[in-house]
């Protein structure tokens, strides 16, 4: 028998319409919030107008940055940093899936740091402090909603590189199961598999 302790800080919100639930959820750690998304399905989905209506129910000023990619890029997570730092934002909101989470943990470890951030991901530099981070997810995959990694692409030379800290844990994560309906088969084969993927990798 294997001995191990299991800690996992990241508060799960399960079940249909716990969307609706996300203002009450993160307006506990400030009012003004960066609201960050992916290409724009979760507008054709109706998602993104929930999560808005929810967030301005909860009085939270919302500062949005779309545009994710598979394999979030670096250019973006300095535009975040950046967009962050100048209005002072109090926390970060990712609805997506891995790639949108990894890019929002990426942008919440880089607005304390002084230096770059990239400097987490190609270096042994330690991730001391992170903006609160929420997340509604809207693909299971590899599970970046409650794990304390990130993987990012410089575009410089296409360095794909990871970091991991505790710190970097999402404070909760809305999984509503009905939000993955839409997605097409090969997406949904492709999450199965990662899933898998990530499994096995740990034996």
């Amino acid at each position: 028998m294997l001995d191990f302790t299991f800690h996992n800080a990241t508060k799960i919100v399960f079940g249909r319409d716990t969307e609706k639930q996300v203002g009450q959820e993160i307006s506990r750690y400030g009012k003004r919030v960066l609201l960050h998304y992916g290409g724009g399905s979760i507008k054709k989905t109706g998602l993104y107008d929930r999560v808005v209506k929810s967030l301005k129910e909860s009085g939270v000023e919302i500062f949005e940055l779309g545009g994710v990619m598979p394999n979030p890029r670096l250019s973006l997570v300095r535009e975040g940093i950046e967009l962050c730092r100048k209005e002072n934002v109090d926390a970060i909101l990712a609805v997506g899936g891995g790639s949108v989470i990894d890019s929002a943990k990426a942008i919440g470890i880089g607005v304390p740091y002084e230096g770059d951030v990239w400097e987490f991901y190609s270096s042994n530099r330690k991730v001391e402090e992170m903006l609160p981070l929420g997340v509604v997810l809207t693909i299971p995959a590899a599970g970046s909603e409650s794990s304390g990694g990130s993987v990012v692409t410089n575009e410089d030379g296409w360095y794909k590189r990871a970091t991991n800290s505790v710190v970097m844990r999402a404070r909760f994560a809305i999984m509503n199961p009905e939000l993955t309906f839409t997605l097409p088969d090969y997406q949904t084969a492709v999450g199965a598999v990662d899933i898998m993927s990530h499994v096995m990798e740990r034996y």
